[in-house]
């Protein structure tokens, strides 16, 4: 699969919970996770489980960092 976003991340699923419309699914990315919030018809579509095998995607027009 080629895309044209650069920040792309393997990782593994380590959970998926899925409600009526969305999904969340947990990745994990060594040493930390990272969890997706997609649309159920997205998980369904791509088959994903735990365990899977999966590359993260972050495509966005801001990031922003917080501190108190």
């Amino acid at each position: 699969m080629k895309i044209s976003a650069r920040n792309q991340i393997k990782g593994r699923v380590t959970a998926v919970r899925t409600g009526s419309i969305m999904a969340e699914v947990e990745v994990s990315i060594d040493p930390a996770h990272i969890t997706a919030a997609i649309t159920r018809g997205s998980v369904e579509a791509l088959d994903i489980k735990e365990g899977d095998e999966v590359v993260v995607v972050i495509k966005s027009t801001e990031v922003m960092v917080g501190k108190e």
